[in-house]
Formats: C-alpha cells, structure tokens, sequence
C-alpha cells in the first residue's frame, strides 16, 4: 500500500513542475536524503520523473489523482456507493469477494491495480494515476440468462461517454473491446457470483487507458492507443480523469437498471452502429476450433452472427475471440 509520504509527494508533484530537493524535505518534513529514497520509489507505480540539477525533480507529466467525493458529486450517486483504492490487487476482485453484501450500484476504483485482469487471464497492465480502473457490482434475479448481451451494452455505454466528450472513430469488438483505428483504447471484463439460475451478483469491470506511460506500454502484447493521444490526434481538449470516470459511473448505473428491465435489445442497434469487422471477413477462435466467416452483426441476445459456407450461424460468449483475417 502506498504509504501517506509518498501520497504526499504525489500531491506536491502532480502539477508536472519542477520542485527541489529542499521544498520537497521541508513539506514533507524529512531529509533531501529521506526525498531521494521516496522519488526512487516512483517507478515501482509505473511514474516517470525527471531530475535536472539546478532546478530539481519533476513527474514526465501531470498527475490528476482521483477523488472520491469529487467522482460522487459529478456522478450524482450516493458517497457511500464509491470505495476509492489507492493501490489494489483488482477492482473486480475487491468487489467479488464481497458482492453478496454489497449494495447494487456499488463501485471500486484505483489508482493502481498489481493485479488486474483481462479476458481469458490476461493481464491488464494498470500503472498508477494513469488510466482508469473501475467495477461496478450489481444482482439480479433470474440468474445468468438474465445478463445475455450485457457486456456489449456496456460497450456501448462506454463509447457513448467517449462520444459525448468528442471522441471520434470509436468502434466495439464482440465481446468487450473498445477500438480506435484498430487499436485497444479499453475493454471491459464481467464475472458473476451467487445463483446461476437464481439470484446473482454480477461485477462488471471497466478499463480505459488515458495517459499510458511508455515504460508501461513495453508490456502490451497488441496495438493500443489512449485518450491523450487521441485528444492530440483529433484537437480536442484533454479531459479529467475525475470527470471521466464520474461520467462512467453515472452512465454505468443509469445501464444497468435499465438493463434488468429490458435486456440487451435496447442496445443492439446502437452497437451494430459501432460494430469493428463489420462485414469483413474474421477468424472466430475457441478453445478448441477456429471458424472463419463474414461478420454480419449480432442478434437480440447479443450473439455473434457470422456468414459462413453462405449460411447464418450464431455463435455465443466464452472463450473465444475475433481478429480480422488479413
């Protein structure tokens, strides 16, 4: 757990500006020398910070650390829905192991997670104060077909957040990526707990990559992009990590009780819109078979309808993946 020195020091050098050695010491109420051992520990959350003498130590760029009021208030939800983890093994994680006592609407978000996941077991690279990280938990009643379509709803409410900032180009991989131009900008992992066929407990965790750091990124295995490059590539201006992820939150909570009611349907026009691959032609992969065809859309419970052999088939959830054929 980050200790609350090293918070301190975040807070005095999250404006990107250099701050010596001495204002550094006296602030925090230790030695230049105690200083140097804290800065050191910088890289060990993914921070970049640059030392110049002369003129002292500064982050590569800007902090924006998050705020867990401040995400409330923006969000318009109850203060005590939000827990705000400042350094945490997974937000999913933080959430499943309590999910039968939580409220529905609840919300764990972090700064940083040393164990974030992906689909399939994929680690999701989460270095501090850069992107988001953040799950929601929720139940409902009629357990797993219940939440058929869920995942490319929540897409589709991430990339109606994105667009209602400016984004442009933002595309949705069946099941759960969120794509720019090709690139992974977020993705989006559910897990379930309770009753199957009964009352459930569903955490649906969202990652958005917003200002990845390059020591960071030597990690990723794909093509991927973020809302800073995206700000820069498209002339908007950058936006707040506190008012993105409030914007998640409200949108996420205003989903999901919808969702209960009405099911995937409401969605399926708004993601066909969006939809990556659409008619091209793609390799579906499974676990144990690869099944190439034209991807043609997706039907009302959210199953991957592709043309294959000149026949209609559809194809549901679980481990599979699609890439476009080249």
């Amino acid at each position: 757990m980050t200790d609350s020195v090293m918070l301190t020091l975040l807070h005095l050098l999250r404006d990107g500006e250099f701050h010596s050695g001495e204002e550094l010491g006296e602030a925090l109420a230790v030695s230049r020398t105690a200083v140097w051992k804290q800065l050191q520990k910088l890289g060990e959350l993914g921070l970049e910070c640059e030392s110049v003498r002369g003129r002292g130590y500064r982050l590569s760029a800007p902090l924006e650390l998050l705020n867990a009021s401040r995400i409330a208030d923006l969000a318009g939800v109850d203060p005590t829905l939000i827990q705000l983890e400042v350094v945490t093994d997974s937000t999913n994680a933080q959430l499943l192991s309590r999910s039968s006592t939580l409220r529905s609407g609840s919300f764990c978000i972090a700064e940083q997670q040393t164990a974030g996941r992906g689909r399939r077991g994929r680690q999701w690279i989460s270095p501090f104060g850069s992107n988001l990280y953040l799950s929601g938990v929720w139940q409902f009643e009629g357990g797993a077909a219940r939440l058929e379509g869920l995942s490319l709803a929540v897409g589709v409410c991430i990339a109606q957040v994105l667009e209602s900032f400016g984004f442009r180009g933002v595309q949705l991989k069946w099941p759960n990526d969120v794509l720019v131009d090709g690139r992974k900008l977020a993705g989006i992992l559910l897990e379930m707990s309770g009753d199957p066929a009964g009352v459930c407990q569903v955490v649906v965790g969202v990652g958005v990559n917003v200002r990845m750091p390059s020591c960071a990124a030597q990690s990723i295995d794909q093509p991927w992009t973020d809302l800073a490059s995206m700000s820069s590539e498209q002339g908007l201006e950058s936006v707040g990590r506190n008012e993105m992820v409030a914007s998640l939150v409200d949108a996420l909570s205003r989903l999901m009780v919808e969702f209960e009611r009405v099911g995937f349907a409401r969605w399926r026009a708004a993601w066909l819109e969006r939809a990556a691959f659409m008619g091209q032609a793609v390799s579906l992969q499974t676990a144990n078979s690869e099944i190439r065809g034209e991807l043609i859309g997706v039907d009302g419970s959210g199953a991957l309808t592709l043309r294959v052999g000149g026949e209609e088939r559809l194809f549901y959830g679980g481990e599979v993946s699609v890439r476009a054929v080249s």
